[in-house]
Formats: C-alpha cells, structure tokens, sequence
C-alpha cells in the first residue's frame, strides 16, 4: 500500500496534502534516478523528463519545484506548459524521454491538484518504481542504498529546462491525422471545462474543418471544471440544444476522458461510447478477442447491449490503470470507463478525451447516422451515484449495519439491478451505487445506505 500515490498519482488539495517540497523531491529523485543502479534500464547519458500542467493556479507551483528538482539532479526538464494528460503520454513514446510528469487533479476543484508519473512507454508508472520514490521523501536514504542524500550535480552537469511546445503541436497534428473525414458542414460543441484542453480542442477541430462552438475556454486559474466540464455536462446539452448543433464534446480538467452530447442534446456517457466504439472496431476486424474491458461501475444494460452483438466484457475494478492492465495482459484493443476515459491501445496508451471524440466523429460520418442513432440499441438501467464523506475508509467496508443495509437493497432489488460500495481512490468518499428500474428509487435505496455509512463515521 503506498502512502503518498493512489490510483491516479499522487493527490490532494495544494499546499496541504500536495506541497512545493514534495514536488521538489519527486523532481529530485526522478532526475537522479534513470542514471542510478535502481533503474533496469541502465542508462548512462542524461536524463530527459517532460513535464505537463493543467490551469490551476497552484499548478505553477508545482511545475517550477519539479523542475528545480530535476535538473538539481543533472536531468533535463521540458517544458510543455499548458496541455493534456494524454498529449504528455504521446509525447513520452514517441521522443524518446525516460519519463513524463502530469500536474493536474483531473476532475477536482480547482485548489486540489496532482503528479501523475508516466513511464517511457507512455504508461501509469508501476508500484514499483513509485515505492523507491516514497522512500525517498520519507528520507528512508539507506534503503536506496544512499549513504545520505541525493548528490547534487554541480558546474556543467547541471541539467537545464527546455521549452518544449513544439511536443504539444506535434500530439495536436498526430490527432489530426487519425481522421479520414472533413468535418466541414458539421457543428460540434466542445465544453473544455477551463482546463488542458481549452486551447488544444479548438485547434484539432477547427483544421478538421467544424464548426465549432466552444465553452469552458476562458481558465483564470480557479475556474477548472466550474460548472463546466463532463461533471457537468448540462452545460453543453444546453448548447447543443440552442445553437442545433450534429453533436458535443465535453472534456475533464486534463482531457484524459470525454463525455459526448447527441443531436439531441442527450448525455451519452461512456458505456454508449464505448459501445459505439467496440461496434467500429468490430466491423474493422481491430476489435480483438471481441471483447471489451469495463470497469464493475459500467451499466448492465452496457454488457447486455454488447452481448447482443457477440462482444464479451471484461470488468475490473474502478481505474483507468487497472483497465489497461487487463487491456495488457490479455492484448485486447479496447477499454474504458462509465465516466468517459476511454482507451483505444492501437492509437494511445492511456484513455484520450479528444482522440475518443474524434473516433466518434468519424463513425457519425461513416456510418452517416446521428449520435443518437449509432447507441440507440443500448437500455441503460436508471442508475445513481451517492459519495459519503468519511475518515477511515476500510472500517466503513466492514461495518456489520453498513453492510446489512445493503443485503436489504439488493433483496427489495430482487435481481433487477445491482449495489454497489467502494473507496474512493482519489478522495476521502465511500461511493454508494444503485442501479434499478427507476430513477426514484435508484436514489432513495441509495440514500438509505448513506444513511448508514454517517451513522457508522461519525
């Protein structure tokens, strides 16, 4: 169990959980550590780590103390400014870098913010490799087999910081390249919740062609994901509905995950996308084993719907990190979660919000269908999300009342629907998911269990 990184790096509200210090070490560690007897990769020459932010305030911050900590160590720093997850996992794999740096709490407020690490194969940094960086800021230098600190590199063995936005518009013209059709005549709404992508959707749709009509792309700092956003998608079904737009896009704060909009300006969230996208790759011949990998949050209509066109589903537990574990192990083509990160694993390694809207906009044109109309045969079950804020976690899980109100739900579901508990792996939340025939009653079965998760915290 790690005690600084979760599921998504390392995570809290800036300058109480996730400071300037930290931020330090990590540069300091990692700019040491792919020169060092640690690293399998036995590098000898410089090391080379690219670093991305989101537009959070704090997010600078936390840039330059990374920075300052890499090339303390003698690595090189480059510097991509503003741009997405996702962008910074490409450019990893494809320029050679030993490692990339994500600075962003995705769909958080904006006085949270986050270090997600990258590996050189575009990948979530493994446990591993994440354990001796711990180590490290805990000051454990014996351990690392360190006699004391970490060296610092002096005179020319200095490392330098490199502005690096040519990385950026080499990601933006990789997407542009995934599509085989003009979107001229199309009108798109992109919603980019103040966030990575305010100033790269714009650029990948508009050479594409669209007609564009674009929210959340004024960020000050403070505004990520206010009421903006796909955690808050009214906003684009509204403008897809004023403005009569062929279809909608809406991004998380670092654009690693996407939540689309129908002509109609209905939500389709991400087991209908996902759903599209396995019919697409499916008719290529691309969709291998036929089969999808989900997470236990996807909707049983989700499963149901992909049955009917012979595709299996695979389900993990809650993660983007854990569903392209299974992706790995098992080589499947397709992957992604309810909440819109999707992983396409010919195209990219981590989930894409923009490359996932692109893929679809492609399908509306093959297919010359509406939105609409590509997952009209998938019936989601009604289903409702309840967090409760708690202290400890695991003794919640374990609680004999907690989880006999739960045994009572799902005896009243009878089989038409499920529960479901779990941690949070980002926040201090219990989660308390019911899916049944009915709205009404999705939520009042999932207050009754909330009811008794604060009963048992406090």
């Amino acid at each position: 169990m790690l005690k600084y990184f979760g599921t998504d790096g390392f995570r809290g509200e800036a300058n109480v959980d996730l400071t300037a210090e930290y931020a330090y070490k990590i540069g300091r560690f990692l700019g040491w550590y792919f020169t060092s007897n640690l690293c399998k990769t036995d590098k000898a020459t410089k090391t080379k780590i690219v670093i991305g932010k989101d537009t959070r305030r704090s997010s600078y911050m936390l840039e330059y103390a990374l920075c300052s900590g890499v090339i303390a160590s003698g690595g090189d720093a480059y510097i991509l400014h503003v741009t997405t997850t996702p962008s910074v996992s490409y450019v990893v794999r494809t320029e050679g870098f030993d490692c990339g740096i994500m600075i962003t709490a995705s769909h958080n407020p904006f006085y949270d913010n986050g270090i997600k690490l990258i590996n050189r194969y575009g990948e979530k940094f493994d446990d591993e490799a994440t354990a001796l960086i711990e180590k490290y800021i805990d000051g454990k230098y014996k351990e690392l087999g360190l006699d004391g600190d970490l060296p610092l590199a002096r005179r020319e063995d200095i490392g330098s910081v490199v502005d690096f936005v040519s990385g950026r518009n080499r990601y933006i013209a990789y997407l542009i390249s995934l599509a085989s059709h003009s979107y001229k005549g199309l009108k798109i709404g992109l919603d980019c919740a103040n966030g990575a992508s305010w100033n790269l959707a714009r650029a990948v749709f508009e050479a594409l062609g669209a007609q564009t009509y674009i929210i959340g792309d004024s960020p000050n700092g403070v505004n990520i994901n206010e009421g903006c956003g796909s955690t808050h998608i009214e906003a684009l079904c509204n403008v897809v509905r004023e403005h009569h737009l062929d279809v909608g896009f809406a991004f998380d704060g670092d654009s690693d995950r996407c939540i689309a909009v129908d002509e109609k300006g209905n939500i389709v969230d991400g087991d209908k996308m996902m759903y599209i996208l396995a019919h697409r790759l499916k008719f290529r011949g691309m969709l291998n084993g036929d089969t999808v990998v989900a997470t236990i949050m996807s909707n049983s209509g989700f499963v149901n719907a992909l049955k009917n066109c012979e595709i299996n589903c695979e389900l993990t537990t809650v993660g983007d990190r854990f569903v392209y574990e299974k992706m790995q192990q098992k080589d499947f083509s397709l992957g992604g979660e309810q909440s819109g990160h999707i992983i396409i694993k010919k195209y990219a390694t981590t989930g894409d919000g923009l490359l996932t809207a692109i893929m679809l906009t492609e399908e509306i044109c093959d297919r010359k269908k509406p939105l609409s109309k590509l997952c009209d045969n998938v019936q989601l079950y009604p289903q409702f999300t309840q967090n409760v804020k708690v202290s400890d976690k695991k003794a919640i899980m374990n609680n004999a009342a907690v989880l006999n109100a739960v045994k009572e739900i799902e005896q009243k579901i009878d089989g038409k629907g499920r529960v479901l508990l779990r941690e949070s792996g980002t926040e201090p939340v219990i989660r308390v998911m019911v899916e049944c025939e009915t709205e009404e009653k999705c939520q009042e079965y999932a207050k009754y269990i909330a009811n008794y998760i604060e009963k048992a915290a406090f």
